[in-house]
């Protein structure tokens, strides 16, 4: 092949390379997508893969979820790297609008929380436990699960930081993990009842408290601002939100159930 048959291809393929890089921004924008940043038990509970398929029917927008503890999945969306947040601890999510990094926080769904362990303990609670020194786990993470399990440890006054180690165990890990932990050692923990629900792996495991109005399990979403970073999705970040909020989203969310019981309630 001479020069200029060369040249000849070259100058033939450039339309053809321009229209499939054209082509592949077409379906790139025609695909728009939204960060979610949440928590492993709205992930782990299989309530994103029955809700997000709707959502998308519904509006063409796809959304990723980076599922980790609250207080991580605050983080990611502080340094901008989510364009919308949905967790379970209100003072944080209150801290988070107020310090200017989301736009309003609105009160989507809740569950609450139980308290699990082995089924010959049924009767058992919080200062019992510490009193008999029984093996608890702990997620240890940070998370919305975590930080209301230390509120109702501080409020039976018990400081759990002196025994961690010993009969307190912290697994940093997310709920399905600590789940299976608990499960091992015949250990209790504290669980939203969704992942609970979704949970295969209990063996001896029961629930042992449940229904105290303390262990109401609040979710929140919040917009994350543009206005503190300029590249955040927020139109839509606020379809997915206003969505959630509507008839069709509160119907999806209580929609999914596993064995006949409903995991979430919309608020």
């Amino acid at each position: 092949m001479n020069a200029w048959q060369k040249a000849l291809r070259i100058l033939t393929a450039v339309p053809i390379v321009l229209c499939l890089v054209r082509g592949a921004a077409a379906t790139a924008a025609g695909s728009p997508f939204i960060t979610l940043a949440s928590t492993t038990s709205t992930q782990n509970s299989g309530l994103f893969d029955y809700i997000l398929p709707k959502f998308k029917a519904a509006t063409g927008i796809a959304v990723r979820v980076v599922a980790v503890g609250t207080g991580a999945a605050l983080r990611l969306a502080r340094n901008g790297d989510a364009d919308v947040l949905l967790v379970h601890h209100q003072p944080s999510e209150e801290a988070f609008v107020a310090a200017g990094f989301g736009i309003a926080r609105h009160a989507v769904m809740y569950n609450d929380f139980v308290i699990a362990g082995p089924a010959a303990d049924a009767a058992a609670a919080l200062a019992r436990i510490a009193r008999r020194r029984a093996p608890f786990v702990s997620r240890g993470d940070d998370s919305g699960t975590h930080k209301r399990e230390l509120s109702l440890w501080a409020q039976a006054g018990i400081d759990v930081a002196v025994h961690s180690g010993t009969w307190y165990r912290e697994t940093g890990s997310g709920m399905g993990a600590t789940l299976n932990t608990a499960a091992a050692m015949g250990a209790y923990t504290m669980t939203d009842r969704g992942t609970w629900l979704s949970f295969r792996n209990r063996r001896d495991l029961k629930i042992v408290l449940q229904g105290d109005p303390r262990l109401r399990n609040q979710y929140g979403v919040i917009l994350v601002s543009p206005l503190r970073h300029g590249h955040v999705k927020s139109r839509p970040g606020k379809r997915f939100i206003d969505w959630l909020l509507s008839g069709p989203g509160k119907a999806a969310i209580a929609g999914y159930k596993i064995g006949g019981r409903q995991l979430f309630y919309p608020n």
